[in-house]
Parts: structure tokens; sequence; C-alpha cells
């Protein structure tokens, strides 16, 4: 079939290798004018590792990624509250899982297919005709095309839920944060496999020191409204009174204008989308445009590697019947994914705590953690309680 996916991200160029290998013809659309490869640090682990494996990718992955030591809480002066060896993380999960940037595991999935499927840089679609046959795409610039099927892999903010679903405000839900990341050249001081945090009421920011003398810097807060604003200005304010090294980042943002990296500052809400379905005729959503379980949830990318590689499945399994296909993909994953978003709610309070007392729990728990005992409580929220299917592709 001729598959059209809106998005050149994680979940689209997943499954456009997917697709790809079963024998479709995908197409993936993308808005922006080029490959994009910035964003935050993830930890990548579970059954989207068993994917990447099976894509032949985890090498890469691994070669990328950095194998952290140790979670640092800082005071407003620097002094050490609470340390966390990060060997607790491979005692939960075991040894698959790694930390990388998100923008070099999307690069290791995108080298897949950037000379095997036809990728649309810089266009987006503007209206979508279903007809019994298949689905007509509208373009901003290009004509009008034919395809079977329509895949919307476009994220958060989906243009492809809008345009075949409705409103955002009808299946974002904001819970009540946002965040901000941002990798800068040349920050002192380092400390190489640490993530360093420090967290004020309804605030906390981090650094992680990244090869080639870079640093990412990752700020959460609460906000009571997910209005937009300028990011920078929105980050100057509410971390200009938060001490420890806010005032050094915040300047390290400012003084590299005009440097691509600093320039890639990601900024947006964090929100969850929930929908009663995840398919319309012809058009499906997968990824965070369908089921985004938040960046608190932690397996993001994990979550939509797999996701394409079982829809890629069940369309082989279901021998290109769409409707058919489409039901098994949303029956096999709905639970799961909806699982997932009920954890990510519960670590809201983690990462932007409201109250000193809050805080006092927060480092406490991070103490409490090593404890190995103590650690196999938290086995439930990040253990991949799923069955991944081996569909022979």
């Amino acid at each position: 079939m001729r598959i059209a996916i809106s998005g050149a991200g994680v979940a689209g160029t997943a499954l456009a290798y997917w697709l790809h290998r079963t024998g479709h013809t995908p197409t993936v659309i993308e808005r922006a004018p080029a490959f994009r490869a910035g964003g935050y640090m993830i930890d990548f682990w579970g059954i989207g590792y068993t994917v990447a494996r099976r894509m032949g990718i985890a090498d890469q992955i691994h070669e990328a990624g950095y194998h952290m030591e140790t979670v640092r809480s800082v005071d407003a002066d620097g002094r050490a509250l609470a340390e966390l060896d990060a060997g607790v993380f491979t005692h939960l999960i075991g040894d698959d899982f790694i930390t990388l940037p998100r923008g070099d595991l999307a690069a290791a999935i995108y080298a897949t297919v950037s000379d095997k499927v036809e990728v649309i840089f810089g266009d987006s679609i503007t209206a979508i005709d279903q007809h019994d046959d298949g689905v007509r795409l509208t373009f901003s610039h290009a004509g009008p095309r034919d395809f079977d099927l329509l895949i919307g892999a476009d994220g958060l903010h989906s243009n492809v839920r809008r345009l075949a679903f409705g409103p955002d405000a009808e299946f974002e839900n904001y819970l009540g944060c946002k965040v901000a990341a941002a990798v800068v050249a040349g920050y002192e001081p380092r400390d190489d496999l640490t993530y360093v945090t420090h967290a004020a009421p309804g605030r906390q920011v981090s650094r992680v020191a990244l090869r080639d003398d870079r640093t990412l810097a990752l700020f959460v807060f609460r906000d009571d409204t997910a209005a937009d604003g300028d990011p920078k200005t929105i980050l100057r304010e509410r971390f200009a009174d938060v001490g420890w090294e806010c005032p050094q980042l915040l300047a390290a943002l400012a003084d590299q204008a005009g440097v691509a990296e600093a320039d890639d500052l990601y900024f947006d809400a964090v929100s969850q989308v929930r929908m009663d379905r995840w398919s319309h005729g012809r058009v499906l959503l997968i990824g965070d445009a369908a089921g985004c379980i938040s960046l608190l949830g932690g397996e993001g990318t994990g979550l939509a590697i797999t996701e394409a590689y079982v829809l890629a499945g069940e369309l082989h399994a279901a021998k290109g019947d769409h409707v058919r296909a489409f039901h098994a993909y949303e029956e096999r994953l709905r639970p799961f994914i909806e699982a997932k978003q009920a954890g990510a709610r519960r670590f809201v309070g983690f990462f932007a705590t409201r109250t000193r007392l809050g805080l006092w729990f927060r480092k406490q728990a991070l103490r409490a953690m090593n404890l190995r005992i103590l650690t196999s409580l938290f086995a439930g929220a990040v253990r991949d309680d799923i069955d991944l299917p081996d569909y022979g592709i």
C-alpha cells in the first residue's frame, strides 16, 4: 500500500522503516525544512530497546549513549543533599538501559530510511479527503496526492489529529507544568556521567555533561496556564530567584544567540493526549499524537518505536486489511499506554514539587532508592508489562 506518514520524528521514521521492510511504500511528510535532531536527554529501555535491536540499531544507540553513574540533588549553594546510584535503574530494568539525547536516537532511526523512502521536508497536510478506496491529501505547497492510508505521527500537537478528529483542546490534557531543554557549548562546571539537579518549590533545573564540551540544561516548572510566550523570557522570570547555577545557565543560553544548538531551545507544555479512539476510517494516529504520556513518564520514545513496530506487524498479519489491523493495534496497545499515562501523572510531584516539605520528602526518597530492597517498590512504574509479538517481519 501507499502510506502517508505525517511527521519525521521517532514514531514516523520507525514506522517508515517497518512499512518499507514489509513491502509497502511509505512517504514521510515533515513540516520542518530539514531533519531535526534537538531535544532533551531520555532514558531508553524496555520494549523500545527490544524493537531497536530488531531494527539493527542497538549498537549505534549504545555508542551514542551514556552509562550514567549518579543522580545528585544539590541545594542553592551547590552542596549535595542526596545522591542516587544510577545502577538502581539497571537493577530494576536490566542491562538494556541507556541515557542519550533524544536527537541522537532519532538520527539513528532516520538513517535507516533516509535513502530508502520518500521524505518530504518543508511541507504539511492542509486537508484530508477520505473515500472508499483511499485518502486524498492536500498540501501547503505540493499538489494533491492519493494514498491508501494516512498515519499521524506528528507529536503532541498533531496536525493530522486536528484535521481528522477535532481541535487540540478536546484531547490535550495539561498537567500543570512546562519544560525547556537546550544544549550549550563550553559550560563549566562539568560533572561527567552525573545528573546534577536543584529544586525549589514548583521548579527544578538540571544539567548533564555531554561529549564535545557540551552541556544539556533542563528546566521544569509549575504553571497554572498552558498559554505560550517567549521561552527565554519565561525562563528568566521563573528561575531568577532559584539560586544554584541558574544565572549561569540562563546566561549561557542568552550568550550563544546565533549558535544553532543554543537556538534550538525545546519548550513545551507538559501534557497528555487521551482519546476514545485512535483511528477514523483510513486515518490512524500513533506515538504522542494518539497517547502522549508526557515527558514525565520517561519512556515516550521507546513507546513510539514499539507502536510503529506493532502497527506494521498488525498490517502484515491482516494482509493489508487496515480495518482489522487498526482494531488489533489499538486493542493490543491501549491498556498498556493508559497504564503508562497513569504512572506519569503520579510523577508530576517529583519533578515540580510544590512545597518545601515536599522537597524534603523528595530528598528522602532519593536516598531511600539506594536500598535495593526498597527499589523493587518502584518496579511496576518502569517495567513494561506487555508481551511484544514477533510478527516475523
